[in-house]
């Protein structure tokens, strides 16, 4: 038997803990380099210490003392009745020394002491340059309490030397279970652990049932910190084991499909049991919606107990889009660094402008190494949830303190405006020296919404949650979900959205919107925009018609507008407004955070007579032609915008400086009979312009037919010449009309087959697209049934 093995004194991995105060955290032994690693002849690393059978208990009366002569079986009968011992005295206990034979080696006297007994030693040569984070309490204090056993020729074990006397103070009875000797967790015990583990239960919840079943927590015989212990490492175990399952599946995956990616993070020995994959479609999604992902930590919580974090973003209907999954055992920043690197790689080196994760330094540290251009942001809603938990008693004791803060960070419409209004509100409730409420006022730049409009995130609205921050598998895992289980709920998850999208997809092809306006640019948006992104875009069309655009400013180029809604004036955007580049910016940022125009920029546009949607302002991203390469309608389309565009530039740019003109001259009647006189001389000019205009356009018909019919030959270009001569000017003026009049039939018959021929094309695209759509949803209903 290697008794050698256990040693009572080995530091136990000891958490911050506040409902259980640990009595004699005794020092680890010198030779021991971390106070959190327990050491044995097998093994190291297992981040605490447990038996998973009780201690012997010899046969001797329970309140038997040791003496001098007093005979056991073996050595670790000695070792239990002294411990026994210690827990009814009050103390803890360690093996101290051992003696071997020279013969064999074998052990033949061994001391079991008071875990008191000695001083540390501070000249130990490996920390004694080191610089000690968490210094540990010093507990040993030099007691000489100790007792020896050395093995007869018998092969019994006698007590060669007992020593009672302590040199301090003895732990009460009711104590005596956070001792460390004595702290161990029963056979039963570890079996309801794991069961109520299974059911989702927290380590605080099942340290209850367990006082609760035992009849108190000192006959309990361990912390609610072995507790915790004892489930994460049963969880890492359990997770360690499974996680082969998972790397065998993603590379049958692999071999299917070689468009499938996956990758580990180290190999053999060096394996750190961090896993990414994604598959074709997630790589696909990517290159349409990749502009902004979320990378979602939430299953690693105590909710989960899952060490998985799925990558995902929005696609065009508003449905959250997967991009990628890890699995990461190992949560360092290197690890993170290697995750980011292989993901971004895995989507073709393309960063995206934007990603949001939860409020982890570690993950924050890595971002900006891997993504330095691009712009990180807190998940607000993880922040407002955490303040729940660190201002409870806030929460509890003001009643309004929820609204006040939610006010301040939501509906803030400047920085200047935030920053007002935090000051008095963490004076109002005293909460200016709260050390969590500052650091995330430090970092308010990366998740307070004033701070952020400036940046695409996909998000139809600043003040309401993101469907991105809706986790793709919720409904899927929960927290009794195992690795062997997940495989399965994920490819459940993945049918679950894909059907979604499909569902969709087919209500925009095969549904029209109802039009609440007669406006152009809104049948223009039901024809451009998915379903769901119209009906957004629709309800801020409606809501130009309780707004009011007053011109402010103007230089020349930039118009600026006051927008407010009617009998509101106090509240009030800036819209700028250049009408040569057909660019305006409003203040709210709508357009820049959300890739829709808000209803300020809308309402100007009505003012100034801008009655279709600029290009600028149409992100492909939110069409109906999101995920098409090519697209049959575009051109015509575009033709026709462009046309109202420039045809809207011109206008406006006229109308414009004509209110200038007419403003500055109606002053006298001096100047306005100025004024009338240069209209009418500008008048006469513009009616010889379009008559030039108009020659022009028939000369360079005519070229245009010359060319198409051919090279005139010599005698051909003599006998027009001599026919020239004999033809008078209104002979030449009817004949160009005819000639022009023919052009244009000709014209109108060739758009009319081009026109035609798109519109075949079109529909044998739109049939194509419904055919896969009523074929996607004839298998998942197959799947169904079976």
């Amino acid at each position: 038997m290697e008794n050698e093995v256990i040693e009572f004194d080995i530091g136990l991995g000891v958490g911050g803990d506040e409902s259980v105060t640990i009595i004699d955290d005794d020092d680890m032994t010198d030779d021991s380099p971390n106070m959190e690693t327990t050491i044995t002849a097998t093994a190291s690393g297992s981040g605490g210490f447990f038996i998973d059978t009780l201690p012997y208990v010899p046969r001797f009366d329970l309140e038997l003392e040791p003496y001098e002569g007093m005979e056991f079986e073996s050595e670790e009968a000695a070792k239990g009745f002294y411990n026994s011992y210690a827990r009814r005295v009050g103390f803890s206990t360690r093996v101290s020394s051992s003696r071997r034979s020279r013969k064999d080696g074998a052990i033949i006297q061994r001391s079991f002491v008071c875990a008191k007994e000695g001083f540390r030693n501070l000249n130990e040569k490996r920390t004694k340059y080191r610089e000690i984070k968490r210094p540990r309490t010093v507990t040993r204090v030099g007691c000489k309490a100790s007792m020896s056993v050395k093995i007869q020729d018998s092969g019994k074990w006698v007590v060669s030397t007992f020593v009672k006397e302590h040199n301090h103070e003895l732990v009460p009875p009711d104590q005596v279970h956070c001792l460390r000797s004595h702290r161990q967790i029963s056979g039963p015990a570890k079996t309801l652990i794991d069961t109520l583990q299974a059911a989702g239960m927290g380590p605080r919840r099942i340290m209850s049932a367990l006082i609760k079943e035992y009849g108190g927590i000192s006959k309990v015989g361990f912390t609610e910190v072995d507790c915790r212990n004892y489930m994460r490492n049963n969880r890492q175990r359990s997770l360690e084991g499974d996680i082969q399952v998972l790397i065998d599946y993603l590379r049958q995956m692999q071999a299917d499909n070689p468009s499938f990616f996956y990758a580990v993070q180290g190999e053999d020995e060096q394996f750190t049991g961090n896993v990414f994959w994604a598959d074709s479609k997630a790589r696909e999604n990517y290159t349409y919606f990749g502009d902004t992902v979320t990378f979602d930590t939430t299953y690693r919580s105590n909710r989960y107990r899952l060490p998985f974090a799925p990558f995902t973003g929005i696609n065009h209907h508003g449905q959250p889009v997967l991009f990628g999954c890890a699995f990461l055992l190992n949560e360092s920043e290197s690890s993170f660094i290697w995750l980011f690197k292989t993901w971004v790689s895995a989507m073709s080196g393309r960063s995206p402008v934007s990603i949001t994760t939860d409020h982890d330094t570690v993950i924050q540290s890595a971002i900006m190494h891997v993504f330095p251009d691009t712009r990180h942001r807190f998940c607000k809603w993880h922040i407002f949830k955490k303040c729940q938990e660190k201002l409870s008693h806030v929460f509890l004791q003001y009643p309004n303190f929820e609204a006040d803060f939610h006010k301040c960070v939501n509906l803030s419409d400047s920085v200047d405006e935030f920053e007002a209004c935090w000051l008095p509100l963490v004076d109002k409730y005293d909460l200016r020296d709260h050390e969590w409420l500052q650091a995330i006022y430090s970092s308010r730049r990366q998740w307070v919404p004033v701070y952020l409009r400036d940046t695409f995130f996909a998000e139809m609205s600043i003040t309401q949650r993101s469907d991105s921050m809706n986790s793709y598998f919720d409904g899927y895992i929960n927290a009794s979900t195992t690795l062997n289980q997940f495989v399965k709920l994920y490819e459940k998850a993945l049918e679950s959205r894909n059907e979604k999208e499909v569902k969709a997809d087919y209500d925009t092809m095969n549904t029209l919107p109802p039009l609440r306006t007669p406006s152009p640019m809104e049948k223009q948006a039901s024809e451009l925009y998915t379903k769901k992104i119209f009906m957004r875009f629709q309800e801020e069309l409606v809501g130009t018609l309780t707004l009011m655009a007053s011109k402010v400013e103007d230089d020349g180029e930039v118009t600026t507008y006051q927008v407010s809604k009617f009998g509101e004036d106090n509240k009030c955007y800036r819209v700028s407004f250049n009408v040569l580049e057909m660019r305006a910016t409003c203040s709210c940022c709508m357009f820049e955070f959300s890739g829709l125009l808000c209803r300020h920029v809308l309402a100007v546009f009505r003012v100034t007579n801008v009655l279709t949607l600029p290009l600028g302002y149409i992100l492909k991203r939110w069409t109906v032609n999101a995920k098409r390469s090519v697209v049959l309608e575009e051109r015509v389309n575009d033709t026709f915008s462009s046309y109202l565009e420039s045809h809207t530039v011109r206008y406006n740019t006229l109308r414009h400086e004509a209110f200038k003109f007419v403003e500055e001259e109606a002053e006298s009647a001096d100047s306005y009979n100025v004024a009338m006189a240069a209209l009418e001389e500008a008048a006469r000019k513009v009616a010889m312009a379009v008559k030039n205009e108009e020659r022009v356009m028939v000369n360079a018909r005519s070229r245009e037919d010359s060319r198409s019919n051919g090279t005139l030959t010599k005698s051909s270009v003599n006998h027009l010449g001599s026919l020239d001569q004999n033809i008078s000017e209104d002979e030449k003026d009817r004949k160009i009309e005819q000639l022009t009049n023919e052009l244009d039939c000709a014209r109108r018959k060739c758009e009319v087959y081009r026109t035609n021929l798109l519109s075949v094309l079109r529909d044998t695209e739109e049939h194509k697209q419904q055919l896969l759509l009523k074929v996607q949803l004839m298998k998942y209903s197959m799947k169904d049934c079976l």
